[in-house]
């Protein structure tokens, strides 16, 4: 048994903690990007685009993310394809976010009255103009406070990517606990980084739901 001080152990879990850190925000951001376009061709008159993306919400909604960690990391190694443990998770994180937050914004985009869309035509806009100068800044205040909220469950997914070998925070965890063999004190900590990771987001989402709320 190795013998680590609280501060060792700190300090390897606050290191552990910015690769939790990188790779939530690269999920939300990459997840971000990919779930307005799919958002975009879900709201589309194109009824293929609107069927491929129902079909990768109810695809990647409907899975669990480990099989989804799995299938990125060893699937492609079966067609000859290394794919480093990082870009696996970051890849599985992205899909798996992108569908949840396609149906976040879809979600807030019916939310505004139908009567802003025929306002908007009635202008002469098309529909895609009708949808970046009317919808979408309206949309984006409903959307603001869940979207925040879903960042917490995008902070706590990426603790599954410890399966795959990613040494985050979950992994980092689970190499010291084997090292010290002091379970009990080293999840705590671990539970405590992710506490405070967590918490501030789940307290910004409440506020901004309160100070955003507004009838459209």
């Amino acid at each position: 048994m190795i013998e680590f001080s609280l501060w060792d152990i700190a300090r390897n879990l606050l290191l552990a903690a910015r690769w939790t850190v990188l790779l939530s925000l690269a999920t939300f951001l990459c997840g971000g990007l990919l779930g307005l376009a799919l958002l975009c061709a879900r709201l589309s008159l194109a009824a293929p685009a609107r069927w491929a993306v129902r079909g990768h919400v109810e695809l990647f909604q409907g899975t669990p993310l480990l099989m989804q960690l799995f299938l990125c990391f060893f699937g492609l190694a079966l067609f000859g394809i290394e794919v480093p443990a990082w870009l696996a998770a970051g890849i599985a994180l992205t899909l798996w976010s992108s569908a949840f937050l396609t149906e976040i914004w879809r979600g807030c985009v019916e939310a505004i009255a139908a009567g802003q869309w025929d306002a908007a035509l009635s202008l002469g806009m098309t529909r895609p103009q009708a949808m970046r100068h009317v919808v979408l800044p309206q949309a984006s205040r409903i959307a603001v406070a869940p979207t925040v909220g879903f960042l917490v469950q995008i902070v706590k997914g990426t603790a599954l990517a410890s399966i795959i070998g990613f040494v985050e925070l979950t992994k980092a965890g689970t190499m010291i606990t084997n090292a010290t063999f002091r379970p009990f004190l080293v999840y705590g900590a671990v539970a405590l980084f992710y506490f405070a990771m967590c918490w501030p987001l789940s307290l910004a989402a409440r506020r901004l739901e309160k100070r955003l709320r507004a009838p459209v």
